[in-house]
């Protein structure tokens, strides 16, 4: 059946409705298909007081565009990948996964608390906002002395929050931050390498989601599929699972897919993301021939042991 139009449900935050413009720009490009963007406010959006960690797992940012896709109210719905909880609804599947933006964080440092002296330009017991526990125990390795504040809101309104003096540094992804255009003012820049900082399962990745029955939209976005990266996130999230975790996990982990094998690196931190001293991790490293063989390999160089 031919489509008239494609209609894309998104969230209303800035970085989201870039990205969604983004995806409706490639899919125009590669179909000549129209298509109109709908903003759908999600429970993440309206509760801006509770911790994420808090709603681990629970769709916080995904539920209702996922019910208006199954309520035909849409026809796709873009989504962060590191959003979307590890199972698609009955109905629902993930028709394509886009060539994934940098998976690195940054680290934004007020200009005016710079410490030369230090590798990350931080000061000493500095105020770092995150409202990530995998963040937060990552930097506090990095530099014991920090103080974690609690960091809610939409990517400009973080950097606001900072430039204002409400925090000496922040942590943010450096996937939305290249989306949005941002540019330094006020503040430094640092790229966390991944020996520094390990990302979230899936971050830098959107994923295109679509109703299981919508094999003309599944046929049409094959085309936007890159397969490498689909296949490094599957481990990644594979590795989630296996774990049983939710996206507030404080695992940091990432995988590169080379078009034959795949190799993987992960840490696992401890619950408690306020400790006073430099949190003690479990990290692996493996390689495998297969999505779920790789996040398995993995597993269990952090020493979990998973049997079977």
């Amino acid at each position: 059946m031919k489509k008239n139009e494609i209609v894309i449900g998104t969230r209303g935050s800035a970085l989201a409705r870039t990205q969604t413009g983004m995806v409706a720009e490639d899919i125009t490009r590669l179909t000549s298909i129209p298509t109109k963007i709908v903003i759908i406010k999600t429970e993440g959006d309206r509760i801006q007081d509770v911790p994420l960690h808090m709603v681990d797992g629970k769709g916080f940012f995904t539920k209702e565009l996922e019910e208006a896709l199954l309520g035909q109210r849409i026809d796709l719905a873009v989504h962060s990948l590191k959003d979307l909880p590890i199972e698609s609804p009955p109905g629902l599947t993930i028709a394509a996964i886009p060539s994934r933006e940098m998976a690195n964080d940054l680290l934004l440092v007020r200009e005016d608390v710079v410490d030369k002296a230090n590798p990350y330009l931080l000061p000493v017991n500095p105020v770092i906002g995150t409202s990530s526990k995998r963040r937060a125990l990552q930097i506090k390795a990095l530099h014991p002395s920090a103080r974690i504040k609690e960091l809610r809101g939409n990517v400009p309104t973080r950097v606001t929050k900072l430039v204002n003096g409400q925090y000496d540094a922040i942590l943010v992804a450096a996937a939305g931050f290249r989306r949005l255009g941002l540019s330094a003012q006020g503040y430094r820049v640092i790229i966390l390498g991944f020996d520094a900082m390990l990302p979230a399962p899936g971050q830098g990745a959107l994923a295109l989601q679509v109703r299981s029955e919508d094999s003309t939209l599944l046929g049409l976005l094959a085309g936007l599929h890159d397969e490498n990266t689909a296949k490094a996130v599957e481990a990644e999230r594979n590795a989630l699972g296996l774990l049983g975790g939710g996206c507030g996990m404080p695992l940091g982990i990432y995988a590169e897919c080379d078009g034959k094998g795949l190799s993987m690196q992960a840490l696992l931190g401890p619950d408690d993301w306020q400790l006073q001293d430099a949190p003690k991790f479990m990290r692996g490293r493996a390689s495998g021939d297969t999505p779920l063989e790789t996040a398995r390999h993995t597993v269990e160089a952090l020493g979990i042991n998973l049997g079977g």
